[in-house]
């Protein structure tokens, strides 16, 4: 399956790491200019099309709203990019004894819905290294275009998975030395109190719900940020971004 992007740095990273999977490049000024031309100009070797000057009528945007990107900003361009395989969760974790001291962070996503937070996680986690992300199938937001965008990048730079199982996954993480650590309001110790000389594997639940019930038994331990002001929760991505800064080995 194609998606359309049209955020410039999703389109560079693509070009970066798997330039075959770009299918074209559209682009509605004749000169473009910032990563648009760092975009035409990787694009050229590869001989992938690029057409400039197009209508953005000829794209199938026909109203304003249409010609905004994912992120929220006024569009340049777009490409037509493949969508990346994901691996097995044995893959996934088939490095860990590698890594540096035993030690290293993945994450889990549990039925989170919101392509934007699924987004910005992953360019979260490609910015502080994880080793890897599972993503459950079932009442979770796809892999969209919106996702590849709001990641600015971090799709094509973090591997993942997408079992029909988050359990069976989990398990196949703790067989390969991980430990699973489950990130919620219930928990009774706060993120600091954490061990980080070992790999954990942090799970994150739905926006509303947070873990499912069977996901929390699943896990070796709880934790949570304690809130230090008036409001006691905060979105699931921005929390992801402080959990995973506090939870890397130094």
């Amino acid at each position: 399956m194609s998606l359309r992007l049209r955020n410039p740095h999703s389109v560079l990273a693509a070009l970066q790491t798997r330039p075959d999977a770009v299918i074209d490049i559209r682009l509605y000024s004749h000169k473009p200019s910032g990563a648009w031309r760092e975009v035409m100009q990787m694009a050229s070797p590869h001989r992938i099309p690029v057409l400039r000057g197009v209508s953005r009528r000829e794209t199938g945007r026909r109203n304003r709203r249409d010609q905004t990107d994912q992120t929220g900003r006024s569009g340049a361009g777009e490409a037509t990019v493949r969508e990346r395989d994901g691996v097995l969760p044995d893959v996934l974790f088939a490095d860990v004894s590698e890594q540096a001291q035993g030690r290293g962070l993945w994450l889990a996503l549990d039925q989170i819905q919101d392509p934007h937070n699924i987004g910005a996680i992953f360019r979260s986690a490609a910015f502080f290294g994880i080793r890897g992300i599972l993503l459950t199938r079932d009442r979770s937001a796809p892999l969209s275009a919106t996702a590849y965008d709001v990641a600015s990048g971090g799709i094509e730079h973090v591997p993942f998975s997408s079992p029909s199982n988050l359990s069976r996954a989990l398990e196949a993480a703790r067989k390969s030395g991980i430990w699973i650590l489950g990130a919620s309001e219930r928990a009774k110790q706060d993120v600091s109190q954490i061990d980080r000389d070992r790999p954990w594997l942090l799970v994150l639940g739905n926006e509303e719900k947070g873990l499912r019930r069977l996901t929390r038994q699943n896990c070796d331990a709880l934790c949570k940020l304690s809130s230090r002001g008036c409001v006691s929760s905060l979105n699931v991505s921005v929390a992801a971004a402080l959990l995973m800064a506090t939870l890397l080995p130094d």
